[in-house]
């Protein structure tokens, strides 16, 4: 019986002695995040009043770099920036697609906050390679062969694209194949693969099917490239014939590795 009474007691006694009961720590635990989040309630309201409810950091005004042709207030116009809303809510990539659907100038434009008042539009203009002349106008083409802006004078400097596309089976089949606007972007691999005293002089790019491409210069000398494949192949042969054959007026590298040149 006394060994018994013994027993009982120290299970009482361990009993006693064990962790709180739980629903106090969750009620401790409970108070400490409520306590947390009031704190971070009244901690961050100034923070979302500076940024959309003050004066201080709101859309005043519009800088434009990087124009060339284009005007920086034509930009600012297309970019329509909502002047005087809080400047961490204007939508940059609705400006950015404003830009481009307005002024296909542009090749590229990056819209950036300058806080604390201010939104800056990097603009990348379109560089002409080829021209196309339509009526009295002028038609400029890029290096990716987008049509991009009709100008009323040809920019200096900038072959004109002619297509003149035979009526031969061949041509027709090229033309049916490829599409013109697929004949307009190999003749700008062309125009860019050409050596750079060669383009310098290019007065005009001629396109009658995939495989005839030719250069006329400004010096009346002829150029046959054929096709835009090999380009720099061709580039080095034209260039080491041009030095071998500085009398000649015509030169053929439409097959790098039986290149041709001829007085008339």
């Amino acid at each position: 019986m006394a060994g018994s009474t013994t027993a009982e007691r120290g299970e009482r006694q361990r009993k006693s002695s064990g962790p709180p009961p739980r629903p106090r720590s969750r009620r401790a635990r409970l108070r400490v995040i409520v306590i947390l989040g009031l704190a971070l309630v009244f901690l961050g309201f100034p923070t979302v009043w500076l940024f959309y409810g003050s004066d201080w950091l709101r859309a005043e005004r519009v800088s434009v770099s990087g124009t060339r042709v284009l005007t920086p207030a034509q930009v600012r116009a297309a970019a329509d920036v909502p002047l005087g809303k809080p400047l961490i809510s204007v939508d940059t990539e609705a400006i950015e697609t404003r830009l481009r659907r307005k002024l296909p100038r542009i090749d590229s434009v990056n819209v950036v906050r300058s806080w604390p008042d201010g939104i800056g539009l990097k603009v990348v203009e379109r560089t002409p390679v080829l021209i196309v002349q339509k009526g009295g106008k002028f038609v400029e083409v890029d290096d990716e062969g987008v049509r991009f802006a009709t100008v009323s004078e040809a920019p200096k400097g900038v072959p004109a694209l002619e297509l003149t596309l035979s009526r031969s089976s061949s041509a027709a089949a090229s033309l049916r194949r490829f599409g013109e606007s697929r004949l307009v972007r190999e003749a700008v691999v062309v125009a860019r693969a050409v050596p750079a005293a060669v383009a310098r002089g290019t007065q005009t790019v001629k396109v009658r099917s995939y495989d005839d491409i030719s250069l006329e210069l400004r010096d009346g000398r002829t150029v046959v490239w054929g096709s835009s494949e090999k380009g720099a192949v061709k580039a080095r042969t034209l260039t080491a014939l041009m030095k071998a054959s500085p009398g000649a007026r015509y030169f053929d590298v439409s097959v790098p590795t039986a290149p041709a040149s001829s007085a008339s």
